[in-house]
């Protein structure tokens, strides 16, 4: 259940005649009162006599009876309280019973006979009410409505426990703003699957994915198409920026412009400046490597780089706070940038996972920069590597950073979990599903071009990398061998080794760096960890068989053999997922 305080107004004939307003919109069917100040305040809805104007001079009495120069310039107070779309459909009487219990907790009639405001719950759908109130109380005073909106919260989460209701997790106030009903509707309209507000976020956050300079994020806001305007000081320093869609207007047909800092909390000027104070210009070597391998700045260079940097950032659950969460942060960038250039068939379940982790990326536990430059690299060499196609390269190295993002992701989910972030928690957990089923859809061609190379290996091969892996993975290698992407890994081995790797010292390193004991496919993600340690190409399709070479060096064996390299290490939380 979620309460929306919004801004207080001036015109509350305007509110209600918006509230009962039938005809514009919808979802506004037999709009009525539920609850008054009185419980026996005119009912426009379901009164034929009474009337908008009736209501509202019975809620502007107080008001009105002060001198005119000390009544509030605002003095209409409005929140929407909206129930979770798979609660069951609550009564009237319900309804009535939650806007006392809000109009109480927030102070606008605190009730145990202390003096409150005037107000009216209205509710014209199934799923919400609107509480419409008036700030002078019946003796003429302010009421003590400080932080309204947290203690609209705080109670809501009450009466979610009482009812039987969806358990919102509690907030800590880094949350975006959410689209007010207003904002809602008018997107409805004009038939947009979003709010002007949620789509300048989201066009703001991957614009800034990667950005080095001011210049260089206000030319991406307007590559976007969006409208800009910079507020300078008298020095002409740039102090902050507003964007708005030129196609969203008011009603004077003008642009509706947002402050960054109105779109979320972090895409303020002074907070975006934050992200590339650490970055520097140097090339990190592993994206000089995989320039060789794929050409500079292509996607799939970008995407390996990509897997690189995230496996090397996992390990930020334990480390220091500020290095987590500046982590956490620019895997939001990440996010961003590979939803930004992903293939059509995976374009929407990356966007919907970009969109869930936006809300993990914030959190108290404020940020030290520079400590994320590989990460943040990462993204800037995805937006500039451009589009990735579904197939070939591109897109096994696509399912490659998945694998390795979905890691960091959960490893994020978990972090947030200890320190009591519950929002940013279940936000994690939801990119980490939408990731998941991106991976699913781009996974299934390189890993079945892999599993049709291992069910052609010979049974000799076959045989002697069974024998590796159990004395490489005691502990996993009777589950690898029993899951189906058990043949993609021997053909990987069999790679590994045709290339001169020691395949039973990787394939040891790749699994003991990070624990699996929890892997939905522990096959699978040990493809992808070794193709990417030992340099191999992601996607195997155009490769030729293993050499005789490669045989012959698979049949002498190795002598070096990892000490348990798949147990598990102390300290590691064996409660995380992979893929």
């Amino acid at each position: 259940m979620i309460p929306s305080v919004n801004p207080s107004g001036s015109d509350t004939r305007g509110l209600l005649y918006y509230l009962y307003e039938t005809g514009k919109y919808e979802d506004h069917t037999d709009p009525h009162l539920v609850a008054s100040f009185d419980g026996m305040s005119p009912d426009p809805g379901r009164d034929p006599s009474a009337t908008l104007t009736d209501l509202q001079q019975l809620l502007d009495q107080p008001v009105m009876a002060l001198a005119k120069h000390a009544r509030p310039a605002k003095h209409v107070w409005h929140t929407s309280v909206r129930a979770d779309p798979g609660d069951r459909i609550l009564s009237d009487e319900e309804w009535a019973d939650i806007a006392r219990r809000i109009v109480a907790a927030t102070g606008i009639d605190p009730g145990d006979g202390q003096p409150g405001c005037r107000w009216v719950a209205v509710r014209h759908a199934d799923d919400h009410i609107h509480i419409v109130a008036t700030l002078v109380t019946e003796d003429g005073h302010r009421p003590d409505d400080y932080r309204s909106g947290a203690r609209a919260q705080a109670e809501a989460r009450l009466i979610e426990k009482e009812l039987g209701l969806h358990q919102v997790a509690p907030g800590d106030g880094t949350a975006a703003q959410r689209p007010t009903s207003a904002e809602r509707h008018k997107a409805e309209r004009q038939g947009r699957e979003r709010t002007a507000r949620e789509e300048l976020r989201e066009t703001v956050r991957r614009s800034v994915a990667g950005a080095r300079s001011d210049e260089e994020f206000f030319d991406r806001l307007a590559a976007a198409g969006l409208l800009i305007r910079k507020r300078a000081a008298p020095s002409g320093d740039l102090l902050g920026y507003k964007v708005a869609l030129p196609d969203d207007l008011n009603k004077d047909g003008e642009p509706v412009f947002y402050p960054g800092a109105r779109l979320a909390p972090d895409l303020s000027l002074p907070r975006i400046r934050e992200r590339w104070a650490g970055d520097t210009q140097d090339v990190p070597a592993a994206r000089r490597e995989n320039a060789i391998r794929t050409g500079p700045g292509s996607p799939a260079a970008a995407r390996r780089g990509t897997a690189s940097a995230v496996w090397q950032a996992v390990l930020v659950e334990h480390g220091e706070d500020a290095v987590a969460a500046a982590h956490i942060a620019a895997a939001g960038e990440v996010l961003d940038a590979l939803a930004k250039t992903a293939a059509a068939h995976t374009r929407r379940e990356l966007r919907d996972a970009a969109t869930a982790f936006e809300r993990a990326s914030r959190s108290h536990v404020r940020a030290v920069r520079g400590h994320d430059r590989a990460l943040r690299q990462a993204a800037r060499d995805l937006v500039q590597g451009g589009p990735a196609l579904g197939r070939g390269e591109d897109g096994a190295t696509t399912a490659m950073a998945i694998d390795m993002l979905f890691f960091l992701i959960t490893t994020a989910a978990h972090w947030h979990t200890r320190k009591g972030h519950a929002q940013q928690a279940e936000a994690a957990t939801r990119a980490a599903a939408h990731l998941r089923a991106a991976y699913q859809t781009v996974a299934a061609q390189p890993l079945g071009v892999l599993y049709q190379r291992g069910r052609r290996l010979s049974r000799p091969m076959l045989q002697r990398q069974t024998v590796l892996l159990r004395e490489a993975l005691p502990e996993l290698a009777e589950q690898i061998l029993a899951e189906p992407g058990w043949y993609a890994l021997a053909a990987t081995i069999a790679e590994a080794e045709a290339a001169g790797h020691d395949a039973a010292v990787l394939l040891g390193d790749v699994a003991g760096r990070r624990e699996l004991g929890t892997a939905d496919s522990v096959s699978d993600v040990l493809v992808w960890r070794m193709r990417r340690t030992a340099d191999l190409p992601a996607d195997a399709s155009h490769l030729p068989e293993t050499s005789a070479a490669g045989r012959r060096s698979a049949t002498r064996g190795t002598t070096t053999r990892p000490s348990a390299p798949g147990r598990q290490r102390s300290g590691e939380d064996t409660s995380r997922k992979t893929l």
